[in-house]
């Protein structure tokens, strides 16, 4: 008779990055100033992060991803790539960039953040592109949407999807959700 094995389900851990002291409720949050809210004191400007392979099911993080520098951006991406499990998410709400909010707060770091910026972070896109030469790994479906402004939001559909498109400040911030492939 053959014994069984007793599975031992491995805790995986949500994360609220940047969250200062408004974490997430059901996450833990990583900031780098101590205080109420973060479990997690870590400069997330500097690679690896300390978390182990495929420990995070899900990350969080608003308006903390326009901080993170230009030249960090790729690396960044491939540690959440690394530290989430397969089918784990991130979901990211950033300034739109052709919001004033984009630009207006002088920590935010060059380029401001379209839907168009998070298509580097998949390969396939990447390799139809002819890209496979920058230094990034990572392999993220996503989706987005819009947060209107108000004049923007008494529109209806068509003129909104023009406005989007076509004038700034139409959108104030967007929300991507990533997946891991």
């Amino acid at each position: 008779m053959a014994k069984k094995v007793k599975e031992v389900k491995k805790e995986l851990l949500k994360l609220d990055l940047g969250c200062g002291q408004n974490k997430k409720p059901g996450f833990k949050g990583a900031d780098i100033w101590r205080g109420e809210g973060v479990d997690f004191v870590v400069d997330l400007f500097k690679l690896p992060l300390p978390w182990k392979d495929e420990t995070v099911e899900e990350i969080f993080g608003s308006h903390f991803f326009e901080h993170m520098p230009q030249h960090l951006r790729f690396g960044f991406m491939d540690e959440l790539y690394r530290i989430l499990i397969p089918g784990g998410k991130i979901e990211f709400i950033t300034p739109y960039a052709t919001s004033k909010r984009a630009v207006q707060d002088p920590t935010h770091m060059w380029p401001p953040i379209c839907e168009n910026s998070y298509l580097y972070f998949n390969k396939n896109w990447r390799e139809i592109n002819r890209l496979t030469h920058y230094q990034v790994k990572c392999d993220f479906d996503f989706s987005y949407g819009f947060i209107l402004n108000p004049e923007t939001q008494l529109k209806n559909t068509e003129t909104q999807q023009f406005w989007v498109n076509h004038y700034v400040e139409s959108v104030s911030d967007m929300s991507v959700t990533l997946v891991k492939k």
